[in-house]
């Protein structure tokens, strides 16, 4: 009996050599939905093994973390150094990073946690070059910057062993629901004018995950691709930075050559020389969303100089983890002032999000 990896390469094969028009979308995305299926077992089977061998492991700190994502040799290390001032070992040979090397970045009064990882290689996501220890660490990252250099600049690899790993890059999460029930069928509903794929077809790939019964609400006019995201449960969404290092040994006609082939927006980079390092700094900032709370002790004033930063979407609880350990423990309410707040003052639980000038205290039980 052919392993799940065969039956994967087996159905990838036959979504390979089938033309691609309106007549075959259909079958098409069957064999996507019974790929994303094989491989979440894959995943699962994982999660349930022991000894699948030494993953990365690195301790999130900081308001937000990066993953340097890109080739070997184009400069990671040189980068996570002039970010961070860290010390992570150069040289001019691949493979040079063994680890993942932390470091942190300090700017406009966030703390970004940058993580400088041994370059992937095509077939990374299948587990050539260590990639899926490499991949498994972006994926618990805040943001990817995908790096290249001008002599190694396609970032459309990259993309692809992201794309096969689960990653998705700047894309929202698929605006669908899924309700289960003991009988009544696969029901498909649509809040929008569905345009992109067929009631039948969405059924379809919602069988292929072994569902018999209840109810797909799309919100969305989603691809079939879209529905077998939300189906396989363990895809990640991710924002990404794109950058070509060594643009200080651009040669003639490299740019359009580099344009030509990334297809998405980049930014020109020479760290040895220092351009594009203070345009990444702003990139890396406002990509993340950060937003600025000021705290206020109860009774006193609001400290306006010393905003904390936090991640745009942060709840009350995200402020408690800053303050203290036991804060989230010992929670009773918050008072908040701002953008968020009803009305001045408003009691709010530790779930409340927060916006982007609030003021708050924190209300916390006295330990017994």
């Amino acid at each position: 009996m052919a392993t799940i990896e065969e039956q994967i390469k087996q159905i990838e094969d036959e979504v390979f050599k089938t033309q691609k028009n309106k007549a075959t979308e259909h079958h098409i995305g069957k064999l996507k939905a019974k790929i994303a299926k094989l491989r979440a077992q894959i995943e699962l089977n994982k999660s349930k093994s022991t000894g699948m061998g030494k993953g990365f492991y690195v301790k999130k700190s900081g308001d937000a973390t990066v993953a340097l994502v890109g080739f070997p040799s184009v400069g990671k290390s040189s980068l996570l150094n002039e970010l961070t001032n860290s010390r992570s070992e150069v040289a001019e040979y691949q493979f040079t990073t063994l680890d993942v090397i932390p470091g942190l970045l300090e700017y406009k009064g966030a703390k970004i946690q940058v993580l400088d990882m041994p370059g992937i290689i095509k077939g990374a996501s299948k587990g050539k070059g260590r990639g899926k220890e490499v991949i498994a660490a972006a994926r618990n990252s805040d943001l990817v910057l995908l790096m290249g250099d001008i002599f190694n600049y396609r970032i459309d690899i990259l993309q692809r062993e992201l794309i096969d790993a689960g990653i998705r890059l700047d894309q929202k999460r698929p605006d669908i629901t899924f309700t289960p029930s003991d009988k009544g069928g696969i029901i498909i509903r649509s809040t929008v004018k569905m345009t992109k794929m067929t009631e039948e077809q969405a059924s379809e790939i919602v069988r292929a995950f072994g569902i018999v019964s209840g109810t797909i609400v799309l919100r969305e006019d989603a691809t079939q691709d879209r529905l077998v995201d939300f189906l396989a449960g363990n895809r990640v969404f991710i924002r990404s930075i794109t950058v070509i290092n060594k643009i200080d040994q651009a040669f003639r006609g490299v740019r359009r050559q580099i344009k030509d082939s990334v297809g998405v927006e980049f930014l020109e980079l020479s760290v040895k020389d220092g351009t594009g390092i203070q345009e990444l700094k702003d990139r890396i900032y406002d990509t993340l969303g950060f937003i600025r709370i000021y705290l206020k002790p109860q009774g006193g004033p609001a400290d306006m100089d010393v905003p904390l930063v936090l991640l745009d979407g942060s709840t009350v609880k995200a402020v408690c983890e800053h303050l203290h350990r036991d804060f989230v423990e010992l929670f009773r309410y918050a008072s908040i002032w701002g953008p968020s707040a009803k009305y001045p003052g408003q009691a709010v639980g530790i779930n409340h999000r927060l916006r982007e000038g609030d003021v708050l205290t924190v209300i916390i039980k006295k330990k017994s």
